[in-house]
Parts: structure tokens; C-alpha cells; sequence
């Protein structure tokens, strides 16, 4: 998780993350509408909408959207039918991918994915194959500053986080994904807004990735991460620090 956490420190400093308003909330409004329907659309019985639409008001989504989106889910508004795809995948050098999509053509979806893949060196593989190398936590990112180290650690871990690491310019709290929003509701109250909060899948183990594959691996994940139907990719590489600044360095 290390290294997947410092590639996307690096490509938010170069603004390439979501850089897109309309981007960032197309991928919202399907969340928001999976969720609804998926565990009804009551936010307080239903911690994935929750977390949902945390995300979507942090984004500054206009509250008419959030409860079209939500009344979409629940049937209540006629829409596209659409539904949640996994595929699990490889990137060269044995890294595993976990690629979980939201599509209304999952045929389209598929053969766009196994696209990337294949331009990449990566390959599509059987299910459960990768899977099982991941769990399902709860991720906070809180930018430093706001807190002490000390205050922010007392405050997480009090409200239930599982862990704090520090990521450079920015503090990563893991909680388990019924605790994800009380955590953020009480760093919030703190003084330490989350930049985000969201239920991510973090790797059980990781791979150590040297140069030779590096280039490769992070190229396919962005191209990913940059296809308008993916949602999320966990990925379990670990690559150096040197070999990330270089590879972050030669794209400036």
C-alpha cells in the first residue's frame, strides 16, 4: 500500500487526479446510486451511502444531485440501469489488481479494461485469484498541519481507528468500514477535516517492484484509474521511494 499511497501523493501534486469536475462527479453520482441501492436510501441504516455522500458534499456537489442520485438507487426515479463489475487482474511483475467498476455496458467495460491491460503488459485473471489479497477498510487522508501529531493520533484512534501512518505531507488513518465515518465526523470536530474519506481494499502483503517493472505497473494503474467506469484499483506493489521520485520527476 506504501507505494500505491506515494504514486498518488505524486500525481495529485501534478494535478492529475480527478482532475475533472464533471469526472469526479460522474463517479459520485453512480457511487451514491449503487449504494441507495444496493442498502436503501437511508444514509443513517446504510454506511456506504454515508461515506458516499461525505464524499460527494466535500466535493461541493449541489445537495439536488445527491438526492436525484439517491432516489435513482432506490427506484424512485427512472434512470440507467447500471452495476458493479470486479475484475482481477495483473500488472507485470506478479503485481496484483483488484479493478472494481461501476458501468451500465459491462461487455464495453470488460473489453476496454482487458484493452488497458494488455497495453500495459498486464493480463486479466480468473476469479478469486486476487480477491482474497485484499480487505475492505475504511481509508481517512488528513493533509498535516492541521494537528499535532500526538492530538491527531489521541483523536483517531480514540473514535476507533485501526492505525496512523504517515505519508509524507499527509496523515492515512485505517478503520474498519462501519467505524469510516464516525473516524472523519470526529477529526472533523477536531480541527483536522479529512481531504478524503472513503472504503478503499488495502493488500494483505505487498510485491517489491524495481525499475524494470515499475515504469509499466504505474502507467497501467493510471490508465485505470483514468477509464471513466472504474471506480477504484487496489494494487499490493511496493516500490522504492528513489525509483518513484525518478519516475515522478521524468513526467514533469
Amino acid at each position: 500500500m506504501s507505494g500505491h499511497s506515494k504514486w498518488a501523493t505524486i500525481r495529485r501534486k501534478k494535478g492529475k487526479v480527478d482532475a475533472e469536475r464533471g469526472r469526479i462527479f460522474t463517479r459520485l453520482i453512480r457511487e451514491i446510486t449503487v449504494s441507495a441501492r444496493n442498502g436503501g436510501g437511508d444514509p443513517d441504516g446504510n454506511p456506504r451511502l454515508r461515506t458516499a455522500i461525505d464524499a460527494a458534499r466535500a466535493a461541493n456537489m449541489p445537495a439536488a444531485n445527491i438526492e436525484r442520485a439517491i432516489k435513482k438507487g432506490t427506484g424512485d426515479l427512472p434512470g440507467q440501469v447500471i452495476e458493479e463489475v470486479a475484475y482481477e487482474a495483473y500488472a507485470p511483475g506478479g503485481v496484483a489488481l483488484l479493478i472494481e467498476t461501476v458501468t451500465d455496458n459491462r461487455n464495453r467495460t470488460a473489453s476496454e479494461v482487458r484493452h488497458l491491460l494488455t497495453k500495459y503488459g498486464g493480463r486479466m485473471g480468473e476469479v478469486g485469484s486476487v480477491s482474497y489479497l485484499f480487505a475492505q477498510k475504511g481509508l481517512v487522508v488528513v493533509q498535516k498541519g492541521s494537528l499535532s501529531e500526538e492530538d491527531l493520533m489521541l483523536s483517531a484512534l480514540d473514535a476507533g481507528a485501526e492505525d496512523v501512518s504517515d505519508e509524507g505531507d499527509s496523515w492515512e488513518i485505517t478503520t474498519a468500514p462501519a467505524d469510516l465515518s464516525k473516524v472523519a465526523e470526529v477529526l472533523r470536530a477536531a480541527g483536522a477535516p479529512p481531504s478524503s474519506a472513503s472504503l478503499t481494499r488495502l493488500p494483505k502483503s505487498t510485491v517489491p517492484v524495481g525499475k524494470e517493472h515499475a515504469g509499466k505497473v504505474l502507467r497501467l494503474v493510471e490508465s485505470l484509474e483514468d477509464h471513466d467506469d472504474v471506480q477504484q484499483v487496489s494494487a499490493n506493489f511496493d516500490i522504492p521511494d528513489e525509483v518513484l521520485e525518478e519516475l515522478g520527476s521524468s513526467e514533469e
